[in-house]
């Protein structure tokens, strides 16, 4: 796990391909968080009690790693203005900053509702799991999209899943029909 001291070592500010580097590393780890949230909202919804206890560890995980994320996040932005960095890429790291800080929020939010022992309250934190999912969502394809843009241009993946059967459809249509 990356703390924010190592997030400013790995953002050298003097080279463009360093803080590229940084905001992969950054974009992977936001991805990470989002198959958290993801999984802990698949168990959630769930009947049992011991699936909806993997929920909540599942969302103590997401917790953990997304403060570290936001912490990170933060020493990278610092480490970039204090570098006087391209201004695209500090603005662009404006927004991620805020977003990770939205979902450290709510994954903070729907960890404590999590432990409580009322249904009303228990119910809360589902609903805070899917709004934490929907956010590391957002978060892992801003810090892609801040990357993308100097190799090939920019996809909503916020509303891509790995098995929509929509966009295996438009990827079928747009491939030429193979031949043996």
């Amino acid at each position: 796990m990356q703390t924010a001291r190592s997030a400013h070592r790995d953002a050298d500010p003097t080279g463009s391909d360093d803080n590229t580097q940084a905001l992969r590393r950054l974009g992977a780890r936001a991805h990470q968080l989002r198959a958290a949230t993801r999984a802990a909202d698949h168990f959630s919804q769930q009947d049992t009690d011991e699936d909806r206890s993997t929920a909540s560890w599942l969302m103590s995980c997401a917790l953990g790693l997304a403060a570290e994320l936001a912490g990170d996040i933060d020493g990278l932005a610092r480490a970039l203005r204090e570098s006087s960095a391209e201004a695209t890429l500090q603005r662009g790291l404006a927004g991620v900053r805020v977003r990770a800080h939205q979902l450290h929020a709510a994954a903070r939010a729907a960890d404590r509702f999590l432990e409580q022992e009322s249904l009303e309250d228990r119910e809360t934190g589902s609903w805070l799991i899917t709004c934490a999912h929907g956010l590391a969502s957002k978060l892992a394809a801003e810090l892609d999209d801040s990357v993308m843009p100097m190799r090939r241009p920019a996809v909503d993946k916020a509303r891509i899943e790995a098995h929509d059967p929509q966009v295996v459809r438009a990827m079928n249509a747009a491939m030429p029909p193979v031949r043996a």
